[in-house]
């Protein structure tokens, strides 16, 4: 479902922007102020591991906003991606980039280093009548955990660096778009969506079968996949197939899409989003070096996308990497710990 009044949503998005940069730029005396100015008072806020769930304001600004201010207290945010649409009656905004600053004191048991630090994010914010009922905010830990010097897992397969924004450069998108192209940028995303869950891992769960079944369609030739920290982004549908997708489909050879809360396209964008999007028993070894557990598990996980000339030209895709890992009984926190 695509936005039905793109004027609505632009005001939404300018709200929700200039919202959370308030936070990022408050003082410790206005910082309650500034989460209370964007959010409802009993929203609900959900997040990475272990930060999880939370409600109300108080909460929103003791266990997220106050420690990480106190970790970076130069915090600002920097927005690569911005976007919104409406999904099963409600309004959502989305929204992908880094807070940076330098990281003067211990956060989430991780040792500060004394410089400046990267904190990716992946979010969506559901909005009533100019304010956030509910975040969902993806901070890649594990990536953050990388800059400082440790590193608790295998090397990741893919790039390990900063995501960069759009080739487009036109991110932000904070000006009315095109219902028509909204449309066709989620439709075109669903659609490779269905190749992907409907591809058969048990018959041929083969490299050259990835290459060559549908989703080969979907892709722009010069694709480019950002995966969360431990798996890394990719160049092109073959990157994309050996540093991520038969990996993990040789762990996961039994995955169930449980579904979205959030799908909307915005112009040229689309994104999804699930809480968890998807439940999977851990099989089979060797992704991101560990064996396999047996356990079950789910990912918290979202998406988001560049659409060009009918291709998925770039996926960028936030992912509860310390969650997921928890779950197959890897502590990467307590690891941390462990070295101090």
């Amino acid at each position: 479902m695509t936005a039905t009044n793109p004027t609505d949503i632009v005001a939404d998005k300018r709200a929700a922007l200039d919202g959370l940069r308030a936070i990022v730029d408050s003082s410790p005396a206005s910082l309650g102020r500034a989460i209370a100015g964007i959010y409802h008072a009993d929203a609900e806020w959900r997040g990475a591991h272990p930060l999880n769930e939370l409600r109300g304001v108080d909460a929103i600004e003791n266990s997220v906003w106050r420690p990480l201010l106190n970790a970076m207290p130069d915090l600002e945010r920097r927005d690569a991606i911005f976007i919104g649409g409406d999904w099963d009656g409600a309004r959502y905004i989305g929204a992908v980039g880094n807070l940076l600053g330098t990281f003067r004191r211990d956060w989430l048991g991780i040792a500060a280093t004394g410089g400046a630090m990267f904190l990716r994010y992946g979010e969506y914010h559901k909005m009533a009548g100019g304010k956030i009922m509910q975040s969902t905010v993806l901070f890649d830990i594990l990536d953050f955990i990388r800059q400082t010097g440790h590193w608790p897992l295998a090397p990741s397969l893919g790039a390990a660096e900063m995501w960069p924004g759009p080739v487009t450069a036109d991110g932000l998108v904070l000006a009315p778009q095109d219902p028509q192209q909204s449309a066709a940028s989620i439709k075109l995303v669903l659609g490779m969506h269905e190749t992907i869950n409907s591809y058969d891992d048990n018959l041929d769960n083969s490299r050259d079968g990835l290459l060559n079944m549908r989703q080969k369609d979907f892709w722009h030739p010069k694709m480019m996949w950002y995966g969360p920290a431990g798996i890394g982004a990719a160049r092109g549908l073959e990157g994309y197939v050996d540093a991520h997708q038969l990996p993990f489909r040789r762990a996961f050879p039994n995955r169930v899409a449980v579904g979205h809360y959030v799908r909307f396209g915005d112009g040229k964008y689309a994104a999804t989003g699930g809480w968890p999007s998807v439940q999977a028993r851990h099989t089979g070894g060797n992704w991101l070096g560990l064996p396999p557990s047996g356990r079950e598990v789910s990912m918290r996980v979202m998406d988001f996308y560049l659409c060009d000339g009918g291709r998925i030209r770039e996926n960028w895709v936030p992912l509860d990497m310390l969650d997921l890992l928890l779950q197959m009984d890897v502590d990467v926190l307590a690891r941390m710990r462990a070295r101090r």
